[in-house]
């Protein structure tokens, strides 16, 4: 296992007897998990998906993803939340931010129907135009309204593109595995499908066909990555003191000190979706009933120079957890000039890495001087493997801390508010008499 929560930066911030009183807690909450006896319990399948996922449907993937490969120059993947980031954290930790600049004859792949934008769905298919596509839509209902509007747009540009047949060739479904409006569209056209398990809610699904696809798709090797996640399962299964669980109670004891902040840093560019998946997983699963860390994020060194200033200066109520990279995928070295104009002779012949490492500590020192606590989570390298295993321990800590902080951590009725509010201005039937509320209320602003 690479993952290792390193806490020696904590000290003078937290005591033992703070965490002390805290761990107590950890076993019970363990076993709730275990026996899937706690609030939301429908929405765990995720806990054993390492160990039973459907095998014949994973093959199914690796299959439908190298014909996407050898037929198509862009994959376009419908979905949003739970059903996109995940997969494009994964490319983009993988691979590269640059993925669709480095292909070299595998598929580009873009991820639409995650907002409303016109102007970026329009510059996506400009991109697309006079290539080969396929298209993943992920919803499991197939109403989500901003995934829906994509693939009903997409659907009229294939129509324009391709045959019955062939559109029949290049669309795969992934939705739920009985019904919904998307599963009768799916049967009816004759689309190949993959199944939203009933189980696994969307933040947490990215280990399933909802992220596999696409994942398998940029050349991943899938197996790699679920048994890096089965490594980590196996580490919490046998022993309840586990870097998950540490995780867990850390970040519930910085937030009983007023750190009601976390924000997620990497000095690494390609882990910046990672950290918008991260974002998605801890803010809908914790923040409800008043309660919660608010999860933000920022890459380092960049963002030094642009908040910076606010994390070494500003309110006091903010703690750093930094995902820390040991080992260089790819790395390059500073030259020797013999001019040096620049002053940068001192670092000739070092590497980048080093330089980001030292950056790194100079960053912690700093930050904890000024009161901002700085926990440190390990990983080895940039792999599959790796991946795996980070998924699954930041999905267990998420499990253990909404547990620990007594609210659902699997449900997310927060998020219906703006969505009956958007419904009814558009004038979706049955909404005539709160979309008229609506217009008033907005008419006196």
């Amino acid at each position: 296992m690479s993952i290792k929560v390193v806490d020696k930066y904590l000290k003078g911030f937290i005591s033992q007897s703070e965490l002390d009183a805290e761990w107590k807690k950890i076993p019970e909450i363990v076993e709730v998990i275990k026996n899937k006896t706690g609030a939301g319990n429908d929405f765990l399948g995720w806990v054993d998906l390492p160990e039973n996922y459907d095998r014949k449907e994973f093959e199914a993937i690796k299959k439908a993803a190298e014909k996407i490969r050898k037929q198509s120059e862009a994959l376009l993947v419908i979905g949003i939340g739970g059903s996109y980031l995940g997969a494009r954290a994964a490319i983009e930790f993988l691979k590269s931010p640059y993925y669709n600049q480095m292909t070299k004859g595998a598929p580009e792949i873009y991820f639409i129907g995650n907002s409303f934008s016109g102007d970026d769905l329009a510059d996506v298919l400009a991109i697309c135009e006079g290539k080969d596509i396929s298209v993943n839509v992920i919803s499991k209902s197939g109403t989500t309204t901003e995934s829906a509007i994509a693939f009903r747009i997409i659907r009229d540009v294939l129509s324009k593109k391709y045959s019955a047949e062939e559109i029949r060739d290049r669309v795969y479904v992934t939705t739920d595995k009985a019904r919904g409006a998307l599963k009768g569209l799916a049967d009816k056209e004759g689309y190949e499908t993959f199944v939203v398990p009933d189980d696994i809610g969307g933040r947490f699904s990215v280990l399933t066909p909802v992220g596999l696809l696409p994942i398998a798709v940029c050349g991943a090797n899938i197996d790699a990555l679920m048994d890096g996640a089965l490594s980590f399962k196996k580490e919490y299964d046998a022993n309840v003191v586990n870097e998950a669980t540490k995780y867990a109670v850390i970040r519930n004891v910085l937030l009983k000190k007023g750190k009601d902040v976390e924000l997620l840093c990497s000095y690494e560019p390609a882990l910046r979706m990672f950290t918008e998946w991260w974002k998605q997983l801890y803010g809908e699963s914790e923040g409800k009933d008043g309660k919660g860390i608010f999860p933000a994020s920022v890459i380092f060194s960049t963002d030094l120079h642009s908040l910076g200033q606010y994390i070494q200066d500003g309110q006091r109520k903010l703690f750093e957890t930094v995902l820390k990279q040991g080992e260089a995928n790819l790395d390059v070295k500073v030259p020797f000039n013999e001019a040096d104009f620049d002053g940068l002779n001192y670092i000739a012949d070092e590497t980048l890495h080093n330089v980001n490492e030292k950056a790194y500590l100079g960053t912690m020192l700093a930050h904890t001087d000024g009161g901002a606590p700085n926990l440190i989570i390990e990983y080895t390298k940039r792999d599959e493997k790796t991946l795996g295993e980070l998924i699954y321990f930041f999905c267990i800590a998420c499990a253990v801390s909404g547990y620990m902080l007594e609210v659902n951590p699997f449900n997310q009725p927060g998020v219906e508010s703006y969505k009956k509010n958007m419904f009814a201005l558009l004038g979706k039937p049955g909404y005539e008499e709160m979309k008229a509320e609506l217009l008033d209320k907005l008419s006196k602003q």
